[in-house]
């Protein structure tokens, strides 16, 4: 009687593990939680995949691009997806990337609107076994599969090496930072800051205007009025930049402004003079290869952890050139 005892519980035993190893091969893949035990992968074809692409704000063209080059990339491969807009709230943003786990989708674009706010929907989707791909902006917790982005410190580094040739070593510089918390808030800054510092730039002040325009305009407004002398601002994103212009405008001073992005707003504004230069960003093609890596992924190819899209200095030299 042991010895059939014994006989079943083998049998049973045998059973499940062949019905784990089986719901292995259909769902655990490498990456998704972190776990490295399951070494295979579900293989489909671009036209079998739904992803959800969850975008932080579609109130900023530069996002727009990223949502329009996602659609064109889905469109031509008959890629199913699912498009949310957070509007800026990173509460709206977990709602949505819930709602794409309950879909049981296949992958999960993710552009944060916070670094830190977005840790527990991408814990979520990794106890859910669905890979997540980071967008523009990282995340400081939680298993991404990639990080798709410009390199935000080189953005930094490159505007106050720009301010540096252009207006001079010891310029007077105002720094409009983006939304508190965003990786490309602290990226950019950290860049910024740090070059600034070496090659000897005088930074007056730094105040956040939430990458938004009439923030900008505002707060540049306040700060124009708090202190004199300022021969530069530095804007880390273009929708700042452009209000930035606009109360510099208004006062009839003559200050460098640089941005960071490369939206066609603004490269119309270096034409006109009203802005400087922009470190220029390509919103596009981040939404192209961020599709092409969750494509890579169910081919089985190899995704590095962090794709790098390329950036470059826009001035009325070069203004024509690199448009979204």
């Amino acid at each position: 009687m042991k010895l059939f005892k014994k006989i079943i519980l083998g049998t049973v035993s045998v059973f499940a593990l062949s019905s784990l190893a089986a719901c292995s091969f259909y769902t655990g893949i490498p990456g998704r939680d972190g776990n490295s035990e399951t070494t295979t992968v579900t293989h489909k074809k671009p036209n079998e995949l739904k992803l959800g692409i969850s975008i932080s704000t579609t109130n900023n063209p530069y996002f727009v691009s990223m949502d329009d080059a996602i659609q064109k990339v889905a469109q031509k491969n008959n890629t199913k997806i699912t498009v949310s807009d957070a509007q800026n709230d990173s509460a709206t943003q977990l709602n949505d990337i819930q709602n794409f786990i309950s879909q049981g989708v296949d992958a999960i674009l993710i552009n944060p609107v916070d670094s830190d706010a977005v840790i527990p929907a991408i814990k979520a989707a990794n106890n859910a076994h669905i890979p997540v791909i980071a967008m523009d902006r990282g995340s400081n917790g939680g298993t991404v599969l990639t990080t798709v982005a410009s390199d935000n410190v080189a953005a930094g580094k490159m505007a106050a090496q720009a301010i540096q040739n252009i207006v001079g070593k010891d310029a007077k510089v105002l720094e409009l930072s983006g939304t508190p918390g965003a990786s490309a808030t602290i990226d950019r800054g950290k860049g910024f800051n740090t070059e600034a510092k070496t090659l000897g730039l005088n930074i007056l002040s730094s105040q956040s205007a939430n990458f938004d325009r009439t923030t900008g305009l505002n707060t540049t407004q306040n700060m124009l009025q708090s202190h004199s002398g300022v021969q530069a601002i530095f804007a880390q994103n273009d929708e700042m930049a452009l209000g930035a212009a606009k109360a510099v405008q208004a006062t009839g001073l003559k200050i460098a402004i640089f941005g960071i992005d490369g939206e066609d707003e603004s490269h119309t504004a270096i034409k006109n003079g009203t802005m400087t230069g922009t470190i220029a960003q390509q919103p596009a093609k981040i939404g192209e290869m961020a599709m092409q890596a969750a494509f890579d992924y169910y081919q089985g190819k190899s995704v590095k952890k962090v794709i790098n899209s390329p950036i470059y200095l826009v001035t009325k030299d070069n203004v024509d050139e690199h448009k979204w």
